[in-house]
């Protein structure tokens, strides 16, 4: 009986276009009075409150913050310059250009939306005038933007460490580590997939008088790796380099403050936001002093929507736990097959529905209590798990019809989200690749922390 109005509540105000948090407490708090009546409900507040106190946590606003920061100082436009130097003269090198320069920024935001917002406000409309199709410029920008949240530092990573430790004990540190390989193997299979593109659009002709675009693929200098107006050079490359190393400087400041124990990831991402700034004001100087109130504005509502999420999940979780919900869901689970490759199998596929209607923070939330269980029952180890789910979960960023990546991307391009859901194919297929390879090879997940020693 609470099973139905916990779960039914929360899909049917899902449904009917309720955000997704204010579905989480509001079912939770239906389930609540179905337990005890209106005595129950006192245990909101405190339940709410004691989760969005985690110290833990609190590197999430900090992390946000810095990504903001980064967006104003002109950090983003800066990798981007970085990133079209060094490949941008290749076969499809603008294409690239724009996983290169998502993967630079994942490293510094954590975010999936702020990486999008980032890097498409300036490479969707130069490939859109390089003769890609709308619909693939788009998809292809919000699909390279779901490295924000696999890439360290990851929220998701953070999120996940925290809902876990009631299950297994595993350190933010190590799922950080364990994210750069899944993260430089999703940026390679993106590469891969946005090769496919010129069989699917025309292209552009090299400018000129008299240009047109026609119905079929134009061979250009630059297809063949012949040289280009664009072509990367030594001088331009060492230009670029030069102003992008203080944004570069931002994930080694995090990351190896973090693996050399100076600092814990809370406390990174304090230093972080504190570098940003001082980057932003006194290096690149793009952020004048009248400008921080809108900063911090930004910043704090963007980070008021994670932790709303976070609180509401947390007493949704509470009735979980409560009722023993998740305990009877992972039984059942097991009751269907004791194999460990069908029982993944069955735990992605179960990933890839729930991450195209709710985002990941809540999901981690959601059924990390019914899957981890699950799958540390039959030997798979937590740092596969939380690897494996949260890449999975990178896709649900791009998977209608909630997918905030689609929206984000569609928004700054001005398509209409149903070509640019049309486009995503190759993009989605190469990061379902990806899940796979990461469920199934272990090595994939754990080669790095175990060799680093984390």
């Amino acid at each position: 009986m609470i099973a139905l109005a916990l779960f039914g509540t929360f899909f049917v105000l899902l449904l009917i276009g309720v955000p997704v948090a204010f579905a989480l407490g509001g079912s939770a708090v239906v389930s609540l009075l179905a337990m005890g009546g209106l005595d129950e409900l006192s245990l909101v507040p405190n339940v709410f409150m004691a989760s969005v106190s985690s110290e833990t946590l609190l590197a999430i606003p900090f992390f946000i913050l810095a990504g903001v920061i980064m967006e104003y100082a002109g950090i983003s436009r800066r990798l981007v310059d970085f990133a079209q130097a060094c490949v941008g003269g290749r076969k499809h090198g603008l294409a690239i250009v724009v996983i290169v320069a998502a993967f630079f920024f994942s490293a510094i935001s954590g975010s999936g939306p702020a990486t999008v917002a980032a890097v498409g406000s300036i490479l969707i409309p130069a490939l859109v005038r390089q003769g890609y199709e709308a619909r693939h410029a788009t998809s292809l920008t919000a699909s390279a933007g779901s490295m924000g949240i696999i890439v360290p530092p990851s929220i998701a990573f953070i999120v996940f460490a925290v809902v876990v430790s009631d299950y297994a004990g595993v350190s933010i540190v190590r799922l950080f580590v364990a994210g750069i390989v899944p993260g430089v193997l999703l940026a390679v299979a993106l590469v891969l997939a946005c090769l496919t593109l010129p069989r699917r659009v025309p292209a552009l002709a090299a400018s000129g008088p008299g240009t047109a675009r026609t119905s079929t693929p134009v061979r250009r200098a630059d297809d063949e790796g012949d040289p280009a107006p664009d072509r990367r050079s030594t001088g331009r490359f060492a230009g670029t380099l030069g102003r992008a190393i203080p944004g570069l400087l931002v994930p080694v400041l995090i990351l190896g403050g973090i693996y050399g124990g100076v600092v814990t990831p809370t406390e990174s991402a304090v230093v972080a936001a504190a570098y940003a700034l001082l980057v932003g004001l006194f290096v690149y100087r793009e952020i004048k002093p009248k400008q921080l109130y809108q900063v911090l504005v930004t910043a704090s509502a963007q980070s008021a929507v994670v932790m709303l999420i976070v609180g509401a999940a947390s007493v949704f979780g509470y009735v979980v736990t409560v009722n023993d919900l998740a305990a009877k869901a992972a039984g059942a689970l097991l009751g269907l097959t004791d194999s460990p490759v069908l029982i993944m199998l069955l735990a992605v596929v179960l990933l890839l529905v729930v991450g195209a209607f709710i985002d990941a923070v809540s999901a981690l939330y959601l059924f990390v209590p019914i899957v981890a269980p699950v799958l540390l029952e039959v030997g798979v180890d937590v740092t596969t798990i939380g690897v494996m789910m949260v890449v999975n979960l990178a896709l649900g960023l791009i998977t209608p019809p909630v997918g905030i990546n689609l929206f984000v991307a569609a928004g700054i391009a001005k398509v209409p989200l149903a070509e640019v859901v049309r486009g995503i194919r190759p993009f989605f297929l190469a990061g379902l690749a990806v899940v796979l390879l990461v469920a199934y090879v272990p090595a994939l997940s754990n080669w790095l922390p175990d060799l680093l020693g984390f």
